[in-house]
């Protein structure tokens, strides 16, 4: 499949599972074409070989000119947020009916397809209904499909893994209803991927149905023990047999970031089994798919490397400006980790910028407030912390691994940027980062306090004492951009 002429259509790319695809389908050499409503909102995401076309699957007339060409199509969408009168079940039924007419009048050679499973022989959920009808609809057009059925998708960002690290870092003790001993075959993002591009390489003239699933078989209250684990908590399960789907999908609502309408279609699945009765999808992939744990582990772990890779200051900016003492209470959310994030524009070349943010901490202080850290300090050694006293090396120099104070160099370029790990005693781990960028009118300065908290009481201290964090950070910009100015450093020579 690395032919220019098969070309692949790919839908859902603005999505969870079709935005990590596309760089998979890149990086085979495979020329890729995106369907998306709001194509500027994937267009920086391409590679040089792809493109994105406007269309919609609710709209059969949008979508003859993204089947041109097209070889392999790619079906990952589904409606169950919509807020449709007729529901997502129709809008899911339309939507493939429609797909499914222009595959076939384009001559489309196959359609892969993300189902979920379920045993329909057991009942199902409307929701787990639907996306076994998709199938059928997609089958009656008469080209060969591909169809995956999947459990729980384990990876940072998808629906099921923000659910259950809601419900697991807010709640110490956890009312749990009776679906959380609904057994499971939890499947890792990455693994998911591997089989969705494998799908390329099957030979295969028939449609096919492949049920996966990970290494094992658990419950929802163990996949939640799992997780706690991982994340060093201890939770406490108290079994209610008596909340309904509707309820709670009430609760979900105000604990975790699922809203009503998706909780309630979630947790209607959620109370059936979904486990692997098919072991086919292992005779024909080589895809060796991970247990619980590794999957858990990864996920974690790529959320960190996604998160460091990821430009803070443009993942959480402050808009534009110094957003005051407080600007939004408790700072910006992303994933997991609660970002305090703030600019400010001098007339002077990065180097000048730069230089007081290299000076930071040991004898030079933090430009604000010292005495506030200076407590901070002392009631880390009270803890048995490292508290403030270790200074830094060198007054003028840095590198990576040196201490400032209790803080460590994760991270330094000079004159550009400078980020360091917090070794204090904390519900949770911390950064701060400075960051410095060249503009017409001279540099700009982005300061970013990122708490990544554990459990409750990691909240809880970041909400309670975030009107000194923000006295604080909002001071120490604010006398780093002093120090940075020309009057400043004037005087401080003549001293």
């Amino acid at each position: 499949m690395t032919s220019p002429e098969k070309r692949i259509l790919l839908t859902g790319a603005s999505g969870y599972v079709g935005g990590r695809l596309l760089p998979r389908l890149e990086n085979r050499g495979c020329p890729v074409r995106c369907l998306a409503r709001r194509p500027e909102f994937i267009a920086d995401r391409l590679g040089s070989e792809s493109e994105v076309i406007g269309g919609d699957v609710l709209l059969e007339e949008t979508l003859p000119l993204a089947f041109e060409g097209v070889h392999t199509a790619y079906y990952l969408v589904h409606s169950m947020g919509t807020l449709s009168r007729e529901g997502f079940e129709a809008q899911d039924r339309l939507g493939a009916e429609n797909f499914a007419r222009a595959a076939r009048a384009a001559g489309v050679r196959r359609i892969v397809y993300l189902g979920a499973l379920g045993d329909e022989s057991a009942g199902l959920s409307p929701h787990l209904r639907s996306r076994h009808e998709v199938g059928e609809v997609l089958r009656e057009s008469g080209i060969p499909v591909i169809e995956f059925r999947a459990s729980v998708v384990i990876g940072s960002g998808s629906l099921s893994f923000e659910m259950l690290r809601a419900l697991v870092e807010r709640l110490p003790v956890m009312v749990t209803p009776r679906w959380v001993s609904v057994t499971a075959q939890p499947i890792a993002i990455d693994d998911l991927l591997s089989y969705l591009e494998c799908a390329l390489d099957l030979e295969a003239e028939e449609s096919r149905v492949y049920e996966i699933g990970g290494a094992e078989r658990v419950s929802y209250g163990e996949l939640m023990r799992r997780y706690a684990r991982c994340r060093g908590l201890r939770r406490v399960m108290v079994p209610v047999p008596v909340l309904t789907p509707g309820l709670s999908s009430l609760w979900l609502g105000l604990v975790t970031p699922l809203y009503a309408r998706v909780g309630r279609a979630l947790i209607e699945s959620i109370c059936h089994e979904t486990v692997v009765c098919d072991d086919r999808a292992r005779r024909d992939f080589t895809v060796e798919p991970m247990g619980v744990q590794d999957a858990l582990v990864s996920a974690l772990a790529n959320e960190d490397r996604e998160f460091a890779e990821t430009r803070w200051s443009d993942a959480i900016s402050a808009g534009g400006t110094d957003p005051g003492m407080f600007g939004s209470y408790g700072g910006v959310r992303r994933g997991r980790r609660l970002a305090d994030s703030r600019q400010c524009e001098l007339p002077v070349s990065p180097a000048e910028a730069f230089a007081p943010i290299r000076r930071i901490g040991g004898r030079t202080g933090w430009y604000a407030y010292d005495w506030l850290w200076r407590v901070r300090g002392f009631l880390d050694l009270l803890f048995a912390g490292v508290g403030i006293r270790r200074g830094r090396r060198d007054p003028e120099r840095l590198r990576v691994g040196d201490t400032v104070d209790w803080w460590r160099v994760e991270e330094y370029e000079p004159d550009r940027l400078l980020r360091l790990r917090a070794e204090m005693k904390l519900p949770g781990r911390a950064w701060l980062e400075f960051e410095v960028t060249p503009t017409e009118r001279g540099s700009t300065i982005r300061q970013t306090a990122v708490f990544d908290p554990t459990g409750l009481l990691g909240l809880v201290y970041w909400y309670g004492i975030y009107p000194l964090h923000a006295a604080v950070f909002h001071g120490m910009l604010a006398g780093i951009a002093r120090s940075g100015t020309p009057a400043r450093r004037a005087r401080e020579a003549a001293d």
